[in-house]
């Protein structure tokens, strides 16, 4: 549907240049959005993959182990899109403090957004509501330490910020003046909270996260936060009683449609082509999401199996493997202190793993090695290459 501009301009002056800034019209749409025909039928699948999605994680025999690796998918991917070239790995190590070879400035970026959303998560389950206070402190972790630390972590911006082009005056988006941040950032604070509009949880995600785009209320982080948010409402919402949904790898994956799409909603008020492909990125992703669950599951069966042949090495292999389930980049001590067996003990099991070929050294170093369970790390490297 076209609406025209969904919000005004106004003129303002940053860097020595005038420039034309965008402020958002409040939420929801007006008229309201067409929720009727295929776009129905697209909302009912999208709630049906959450709803299994949903079902998978509760037959996982340990969710949070799952939920471990998953999320640091997510920082790899969602930082990937604002330029860091980190893997999965290189985060996995970094946590170890073994980091050979790891560009140190981004691994951190990725480390700050797993900080970021398990911050928000563990208030979301604590009870706190979902409020411009949480999204400041979300944004405060994950700006605590690299690049971006000293762009005024927790705060909403106090100056003018751009989005494309060289400066101010060749932009290709201009968010609202900073004067106006706190302002459009409660009217978004007041959707988010409202119960009386009848809006599905997907779709009231979909519109959120194109809003605070386009406020675009930090002078750096906008992008990372904003992806955040989606995960956030949908878990507040019990959409998923686990926060296994996470829509980076879509984004990634259709870069040109996403940004092209923000900006069809601004400029005409096609906010119904927007949910159409945010829906349809919520049904893939997290469709591949209980298919990689179930792989992960036959994955770790089929090689439990194949421990258990060992014999008397079985039960101290099994040990070490459930280890390595847990924490998929492990050192040999990170591994005792997991399971408090002795260390020629735990050698000797990574060793037999080594021999079926279920683990191998990932370092090259002959000491403080490192041993990475690689089947599963392949699965979940799928589209977690950097760009």
């Amino acid at each position: 549907m076209q609406r025209g501009e969904t919000g005004q301009f106004e003129v303002a002056s940053t860097a020595g240049e005038v420039v034309h800034a965008f402020i958002p019209t409040p939420l929801p749409p007006v008229p309201p959005l067409d929720l009727t025909g295929q776009r129905q039928k697209r909302l009912e699948a999208s709630l049906l993959a959450c709803g299994r999605l949903d079902g998978i994680a509760a037959m996982l025999p340990d969710p949070d182990l799952f939920l471990y690796t998953y999320v640091r998918r997510e920082a790899v991917l969602s930082s990937q899109i604002e330029g860091t070239q980190s893997s999965l790995s290189d985060l996995l190590l970094f946590e170890l403090e073994d980091v050979p070879g790891v560009p140190l400035d981004d691994v951190v970026e990725v480390s700050n957004y797993v900080a970021a959303l398990e911050h928000g998560l563990t208030r979301l389950r604590g009870g706190f509501p979902l409020s411009n206070r949480l999204i400041r402190e979300v944004h405060e972790k994950l700006l605590a330490r690299g690049r971006g630390a000293d762009k005024q972590p927790g705060e909403f911006r106090r100056s003018q910020n751009w989005i494309g082009g060289t400066r101010p005056g060749n932009a290709l988006f201009v968010p609202p003046p900073p004067n106006l941040v706190e302002a459009c950032m409660a009217q978004l604070e007041v959707f988010l909270h409202a119960d009386d509009d009848g809006l599905p949880t997907l779709v009231r995600a979909a519109l959120a996260h194109v809003q605070f785009e386009t406020i675009h209320p930090f002078l750096d982080g906008n992008g990372r936060v904003g992806r955040l948010l989606i995960a956030l409402i949908l878990f507040e919402s019990n959409v998923l009683r686990q926060p296994l949904l996470y829509l980076s790898l879509f984004f990634k994956q259709h870069r040109e449609e996403y940004y092209r799409l923000l900006g069809l909603v601004r400029t005409s008020g096609d906010w119904e082509s927007w949910l159409d492909f945010f829906l349809d990125g919520v049904a893939q992703t997290a469709g591949q999401a209980v298919e990689t669950a179930h792989r992960l599951l036959a994955l770790f069966r089929d090689d439990a199996a194949r421990v258990q042949d060992l014999g008397r090495a079985a039960a101290s292999a099994l040990r070490v493997f459930d280890a390595l389930r847990a924490r998929p980049l492990s050192s040999i001590g990170t591994i005792v202190e997991r399971t408090g067996a002795a260390y020629p003990t735990v050698a000797r099991a990574v060793e037999s793993l080594e021999t079926l070929g279920i683990v191998r050294e990932v370092t090259g170093r002959k000491r403080e090695r490192v041993f990475g369970y690689t089947h599963y790390l392949d699965i979940l490297n799928e589209g977690a290459e950097p760009l």
